[in-house]
């Protein structure tokens, strides 16, 4: 755990000292909440900021985790991985850190984006809820940071990498349930929807809203975000090794 600390260590600074790096990756799902999140929903019953903010904060996870292969790549290409490969520490080391470095920083910027939403009108939950949804953004984080990781290992190239992630992350948005209920989807739509990812960590926590504890959709993130983490493992071992 201490080489998985100091890598982590190594990447917050980093991070903290790229500021525009740090507004930037904040400025799209801020735009998101506020301009479709208050203009968009002309017949939508009820709050559409507590329907809509779940699937805000999940798109900030998930350009967030996309970014994941990114980082352990440019290490390789700087040189820097092969320094830490010969470090006396495990190493998964690098990979864990590099996966729980994108997941943290994704929570704190998903609490941004949740204390802007309720300063412009979505309910304030429980302290329980609360707990609950980052426990979902945590699963979820984990899951699409070892997905990212065990593609960039895959691709082996940046140019590569950054097509594969601007070609999946809008249209996984997009055929999620982020933006409108299954009801009023067409037909095609649904039926994407409800295998997509992103609709299991969404309606979880629109779930918690409500008062109901999501145990399936928590399980089902659990067992995802443990079975790519085994793979980017494994991907990471063979390429390096």
């Amino acid at each position: 755990m201490r080489g998985v600390v100091t890598y982590m260590e190594r990447d917050f600074i980093r991070w903290i000292r790229y500021r525009v790096g740090v507004v930037s990756t904040l400025v799209l799902p801020a735009a998101w909440l506020l301009f479709v999140g208050l203009t968009l929903p002309v017949n939508f019953t009820g709050n559409y900021l507590d329907f809509i903010t779940p699937g805000i904060v999940v798109m900030t996870i998930l350009t967030a985790g996309i970014s994941s292969g990114s980082l352990l790549m440019f290490d390789k290409i700087l040189g820097f991985l092969n320094k830490f490969l010969a470090m006396p520490v495990p190493r998964e080391s690098i990979l864990v850190s590099k996966i729980l470095f994108i997941t943290i920083r994704g929570i704190l910027q998903t609490t941004i984006i949740l204390i802007l939403a309720v300063l412009i009108g979505a309910s304030i939950l429980s302290p329980m809820q609360y707990a609950m949804t980052y426990l979902i953004l945590f699963l979820f984080g984990v899951f699409i940071a070892a997905f990212s990781t065990t593609i960039a290992l895959y691709l082996n190239d940046h140019d590569s990498f950054a097509v594969f992630t601007a070609m999946v992350t809008m249209p996984l948005f997009f055929t999620s349930s982020a933006l409108m209920p299954y009801n009023v989807m067409p037909t095609w739509l649904r039926m994407i929807a409800r295998v997509n990812p992103l609709s299991y960590a969404i309606d979880a926590i629109r779930d918690l809203g409500t008062g109901v504890i999501p145990i399936i959709p928590i399980t089902v993130l659990a067992f995802f975000a443990a079975v790519v983490m085994m793979i980017a493992g494994y991907m990471f071992r063979k390429v390096t090794v």
